[in-house]
């Protein structure tokens, strides 16, 4: 890809190809702040000036998050760097640290789930929605031949959800580089003056990306084809009562969100475990089994994915103490809060038979397997469990997760979270409301295909 330098030395196409990706997903006139992770290399550097421009034109506010991860010396000098290139690119910034003990094993992939829970985290408290990242093609290529050797590294795509959960809930990342190569980027920095830091991890041979880097060195890779790998969510219908209803032929990725979302945890089923899974469903057999937290009842034409209750007793968290005024996710499925203490929330299992008759009879609308996952309320000094006490509002969150998994947002202005409820108006079961997913794919089209 050559440049096209402007009389000041920029790539002025290059500006107007970012500007026009960032167009495409961003509003114009939103007052919350779009956030950007800024590690102060030469990637992200670019992106924080052509974010920041574009933050300047449409009168948005631009927050840049770094991380500290404590893994070198010098970690200090490269968060203070990016900083003072986040002040002076006009955006606020804020600095994140890693602390606690690192794994003997795997840091590399415990660094990555770290970076982006503190930056999810920080982002949220921000105000922020999306997020941007400076993932460039290079990545794209290197990620491919990682995973063509074995890795189990995840596809990277341009408008993908937060991976950590809960603390991602809502957020959007955004990789408006895809397109770039990493050379570009340089180039363009260089024409404009600017510094950023060469990490010597990338050329360490210890590790499978800095390897896939240099075995690439001077290839030229295909694009950022690779990073849209979309997938139909045609077949899939989240209640919201936390259920989900599937077709037999259900395809693979839909299947994985789902299973994920329903089960309430981040990690995506092993491959050979979800092919298993599809062979049973697409052979028509009837059967019952669990996955990802969750449970499967295939009968017929009716496949079903609830939260398996047996998992959650066998686990027996703690009941979770409501702080006034405080959101918490309860079991990665429920958003609950309350306007007073004295409030926790547990499992209906072993509480079932403690509820009041009308409870009892709101419980047993879900089905049969999945009655003990549902979330009860616990009142000091109150004689038992309740399904909804006034002040608690509570807000389901499987279809809502489900439904920035399956592509069909493409725009910061679809992302609208599911309402909240009173849980003294609206007990947990009163809704059976359902949102089936066309099979036309994405709402609008305002994102590539």
């Amino acid at each position: 890809m050559q440049l096209r330098p402007g009389i000041d030395g920029t790539d002025t196409g290059l500006v107007a190809r970012i500007f026009a990706r960032l167009d495409r997903r961003l509003s114009s006139d939103a007052p919350q702040p779009v956030a950007l992770a800024l590690s102060g290399g030469g990637d992200s550097i670019a992106l924080l000036r052509l974010a920041a421009a574009w933050a300047r034109a449409r009168g948005r506010p631009l927050t840049a998050l770094s991380v500290d991860h404590r893994l070198n010396p010098a970690s200090a000098d490269w968060t203070r760097f990016a900083g003072e290139a986040a002040r002076a690119a006009g955006a606020h910034w804020r600095g994140l640290v890693w602390d606690g003990d690192k794994p003997a094993t795997g840091l590399t992939a415990a660094a990555r789930a770290a970076r982006h829970r503190l930056i999810a985290e920080a982002a949220r408290a921000a105000g922020a929605r999306v997020v941007l990242f400076a993932h460039t093609a290079d990545d794209i290529a290197e990620a491919d031949l990682m995973r063509a050797e074995g890795s189990t590294l995840g596809r990277v795509r341009e408008w993908s959800p937060s991976p950590v959960w809960p603390e991602g809930r809502g957020l959007m990342l955004l990789r408006p580089l895809l397109d770039e190569r990493r050379e570009t980027l340089r180039a363009w920095l260089a024409g404009q003056g600017a510094d950023w830091i060469e990490d010597p991890a990338n050329a360490d041979p210890r590790f499978g990306r800095s390897r896939a880097r240099q075995a690439l060195a001077g290839t030229v890779p295909d694009g950022a084809a690779a990073g849209r790998d979309r997938s139909s969510s045609e077949g899939i219908t989240a209640n919201h009562d936390g259920t989900v209803r599937i077709a037999r032929d259900v395809r693979a990725r839909g299947l994985a969100a789902a299973l994920v979302c329903v089960g309430g945890g981040a990690t995506p089923p092993r491959g050979d475990r979800l092919d298993r899974l599809m062979q049973r469903l697409q052979a028509g057999e009837d059967f019952a089994a669990a996955l990802c937290g969750a449970r499967v009842e295939a009968d017929g034409e009716t496949v079903l994915l609830m939260r398996e209750a047996g998992e959650l007793a066998r686990r027996a968290p703690p009941p979770l103490l409501l702080h006034p005024g405080v959101e918490a996710v309860w079991d990665g499925r429920f958003a609950v809060r309350a306007s007073e203490a004295g409030w926790s929330v547990a499992p209906a299992r072993g509480r079932l038979s403690a509820l009041s008759a009308a409870d009892r009879a709101a419980v047993n609308r879900a089905p049969a397997a999945a009655r003990g996952a549902v979330p009860v309320l616990i009142r000091d000094g109150q004689a038992g469990p309740v399904l909804a006490g006034a002040g608690v509002e509570r807000r389901e969150l499987v279809a809502e997760r489900l439904r920035l998994a399956l592509d069909e947002t493409t725009h910061e202005d679809d992302l609208i979270a599911s309402p909240w409820r009173n849980a003294a108006e609206a007990p947990i079961f009163g809704d059976r409301q359902s949102r089936p997913w066309a099979q036309s794919g994405p709402a609008d089209d305002r994102g590539p295909q």
